[in-house]
């Protein structure tokens, strides 16, 4: 019995996708619900598996081919018993092993040119750096009868001026670095250093990156984007964190991070300013009393942003939790359509990064992101007294055609206020 490969429901608004690689080449026998060929669509990399044991028979989809949901990428013969596929695996290495004596009786060896070896000519020029060359011949004939400073004989050797054709203005006649200025102001020695640039190589971009581009390009050209910045004093965050890291690993089995108190605090403005965690749909605007959080995650294939979803409803425990093991599938490509859906405010982190200001885009449909950076030590007044604090930079980016300037400056001091008490955060003030 032969079982066809389709290309599955890919999810909402997914119609198709590109043919990444297979992963069994014709003739391999694969096992059912093993992978056999991956497929990248506009968000995720899917695993499509093999609905029953046999063998890959034909492949109908090559490498990069875009395929619709429901196309034909291949078929899989349906093997009976073991047995049977033991004395079909002995057959098919029989003919092929005598398929290859024969090709090696019949195929003559292939004549091996030998180039003989150039003599390179002694008075040919290497098509190498020749500086380094250079510059130790030039040490090798300055005469240890001329007297030169450090400072000089390395402009010398760096340069190669012949300093017997230098004429030196100092006591007895000793060279002065003013005068191999004037020498090679007057006579400047062109450098003879061969630069061997790289070649230009031409890559297709992946559909994740197209999808990228495009998504990142819309949001400009339909949104009114705005950003708005501030200031946080991370003090006190951090010596919760430092104070309680040890108590609440052991426990719960996972580092106590920032991102928990940025998802905590950015929900507390989101529930106090509606229109953040709102969507423009036509002429209408959709309030969402839900908070789902996206955040950022950066991969070897690109920028992909998955969902914490009802956020509001976990701990820290839980979120910091989740954001690893999302985290985790993220880098190792194992994300679902389902992890990538559903957001509606997004967080950015570009301080692990060492980015210090940033102007984060909008994930559209959204309305509002809100970006991260690094912490620095900066000089603060703190009551009236100057003191060494660590500071981060804020910025909330927003669609003005829904969020106004009061609103969205608002929201950001809300966040600033719970971040440096993050008391508040507990008792929900």
């Amino acid at each position: 019995m032969t079982e066809k490969i389709v290309v599955p429901v890919l999810g909402e608004s997914i119609t198709e996708a590109t043919v990444s690689k297979w992963l069994k080449k014709e003739g391999e026998n694969v096992e059912a619900d093993e992978p056999i060929v991956e497929l990248e669509t506009d968000k995720v990399n899917l695993e499509v598996p093999s609905p029953i044991n046999g063998t890959l028979t034909e492949i109908n989809s090559k490498d990069g081919s875009i395929v619709e949901v429901g196309a034909l990428l291949g078929s899989i013969e349906e093997i009976g018993s073991n047995e049977e596929n033991k004395e079909i695996n002995k057959i098919d290495s029989s003919k092929e092993l005598k398929n290859e004596k024969i090709k090696t009786e019949d195929t003559e060896e292939p004549k091996i040119f030998e180039e003989p070896p150039k003599t390179p000519k002694l008075d040919e020029p290497p098509l190498i750096l020749t500086d380094e060359i250079k510059k130790e011949k030039i040490e090798q004939n300055i005469s240890n009868d001329i007297a030169l400073s450090p400072a000089v004989r390395k402009i010398v050797v760096e340069n190669q001026i012949d300093v017997k054709s230098v004429t030196g203005s100092g006591k007895d006649g000793r060279i002065l670095k003013g005068d191999l200025i004037n020498a090679m102001g007057a006579k400047p020695q062109p450098s003879e250093r061969k630069i061997k640039f790289g070649q230009e190589e031409r890559i297709k971009m992946t559909r994740l990156r197209q999808t990228i581009a495009k998504r990142l390009k819309q949001a400009q050209e339909n949104a009114a984007l705005l950003t708005t910045f501030n200031e946080v004093d991370m003090f006190n965050v951090m010596q919760m964190r430092k104070e309680n890291q040890d108590d609440f690993q052991s426990r719960y089995g996972v580092k106590l991070g920032f991102m928990s108190f940025f998802v905590k605090a950015c929900i507390v403005a989101l529930k106090s300013f509606p229109a953040v965690n709102a969507e423009i749909e036509g002429d209408e605007i959709i309030y969402k009393n839900y908070y789902n959080i996206s955040f950022a995650v950066g991969t070897d294939k690109g920028l992909v942003v998955p969902v914490l979803k009802n956020a509001d409803e976990l701990s820290f425990a839980d979120i910091e939790k989740n954001i690893k093991e999302i985290s985790e599938k993220a880098k190792n490509g194992k994300l679902t359509i389902e992890d990538l859906q559903g957001g509606t405010f997004t967080i950015s982190n570009g301080g692990v990064y060492g980015s210090m200001l940033s102007t984060p885009i909008l994930n559209l449909p959204q309305s509002g992101v809100l970006g991260m950076h690094n912490i620095v030590d900066r000089p603060m007044v703190v009551d009236n007294e100057i003191k060494i604090r660590p500071i981060m930079y804020l910025a909330l980016s927003y669609d003005h055609r829904i969020i106004d300037g009061k609103e969205s400056v608002s929201f950001l001091k809300l966040i600033k206020e719970n971040l440096e008490d993050p008391r508040r955060l507990f008792l929900n003030i």
